[in-house]
């Protein structure tokens, strides 16, 4: 069977090495807030050539502190791609606002085209999402946001490690959230997330807000360090485990993505022809491919198919925001999300991750195009 994801691989390979950290990091006594997440924060910032920043205990978690801290309430309104996970949603409403749903493009990203109908005067933020690994258009987008005195927090869960225009994402909005959910380019055993920002304020209030708005950064504040609120927060650590396992990784990532663009080659390679829609490189992009993303009439009966010869595959997401039942209520015009909705029903991904062979590249394609054969 080869499987669309497995961590047991990588965990066999470096067992011993990451069983050792670990306990060393327990033995010192720390769970929380020690020298680990220090460490893997100072890491993370200089691989990501971030100015400020702070780990949290999730993706999610990095978006709604982001909105916490732009000051979002009961009333605004946040611009998001309709094809994003429901992180993205569940942050903006928990949050106390509204998401406003817009439609993607062909390569999966929100269409730009589209946002500035959809602002008026309750909309406060923008939240591009960096999905499958590929960078929205962030210079256009950014004038967008500009032009409408709008705050922009790029999701960027999907794109640790890409770049727009030669610069990593999460240095062009006024947050980058990212997330280390395993499955993630950067995963963790665990959860965890990570917000940036390049405003040494927004900085200081995010460090407060993940805590319970407790201030440990501010030494001339009167309740430095004290077990008092300054402003309501919540509760989100990432432990001293997650950050150990995490500083191990972050120092293979360069190789992880090379590993994930030269898969992503092969099946391109392979597949040339084949009557599938591939993903294509965006001009200025440099795409990590945590995806490898392809589009066909008959997703579903090839997916089927592949499984029955031993091929695991996912559909990322089966079903539009505006589809699901928690979120009918968002009251969208039918017709304007058309594309995600067309592009939710073709799409699925083909297995992708480091310890994948290049030979399981090649098994994969012999079967998938026999299969196209088949259902063409």
């Amino acid at each position: 069977m080869i499987n669309f994801w497995t961590y047991k691989k990588e965990y066999r390979k470096y067992r011993k090495k990451i069983i050792n950290k670990i306990d060393k990091t327990i033995s010192k006594g720390s769970i929380f807030f020690g020298d680990e997440l220090k460490s893997f924060e100072k890491n993370f910032l200089k691989t990501n050539k971030s100015r400020y920043g702070i780990a949290v205990g999730s993706g999610t978690d990095a978006l709604l502190i982001s909105l916490m801290a732009l000051g979002i309430k009961k009333g605004d309104e946040v611009i998001t791609a309709a094809n994003t996970a429901i992180p993205t949603i569940s942050a903006i409403i928990n949050a106390g606002a509204t998401p406003k749903l817009v439609d993607i493009d062909d390569d999966y990203l929100i269409d730009l085209k589209k946002i500035q109908k959809e602002i008026n005067s309750k909309t406060k933020v923008i939240i591009p999402v960096h999905l499958y690994g590929q960078s929205c258009q962030m210079d256009k987008l950014l004038k967008i946001a500009k032009k409408n005195r709008l705050k922009v927090v790029e999701d960027c869960a999907q794109a640790q490690g890409a770049k727009f225009k030669k610069k990593y994402l999460g240095n062009y909005g006024d947050f980058g959230c990212f997330s280390f959910y395993p499955t993630k380019i950067l995963g963790a055993y665990g959860d965890g997330g990570f917000i940036t920002t390049k405003n040494f304020e927004l900085y200081k209030k995010i460090k407060r807000l993940r805590f319970y708005g407790i201030e440990t950064l501010d030494k001339k504040n009167k309740f430095f360090n004290k077990y008092y609120s300054n402003e309501n927060g919540v509760n989100s650590r990432l432990d001293e485990i997650q950050a150990t396992i995490l500083n191990f990784k972050i120092k293979k990532l360069k190789y992880s993505i090379s590993r994930r663009r030269n898969l992503a080659l092969m099946y391109k390679r392979y597949l040339k022809n084949s009557g599938l829609i591939l993903p294509r490189e965006i001009k200025n992009n440099f795409h990590v491919y945590h995806l490898f993303t392809v589009y066909h009439k008959k997703a579903q009966q090839i997916i089927e198919k592949l499984k029955k010869k031993n091929v695991t595959c996912r559909i990322i997401y089966p079903y539009p925001i505006q589809k699901m039942k928690a979120y009918s209520n968002l009251k969208l015009s039918k017709g304007d999300l058309d594309n995600s909705v067309i592009k939710s029903k073709g799409i699925f991904c083909l297995p992708l991750y480091p310890d994948l062979k290049y030979k399981d590249i090649q098994v994969i394609c012999n079967k998938l195009k026999k299969i196209l054969a088949e259902v063409s």
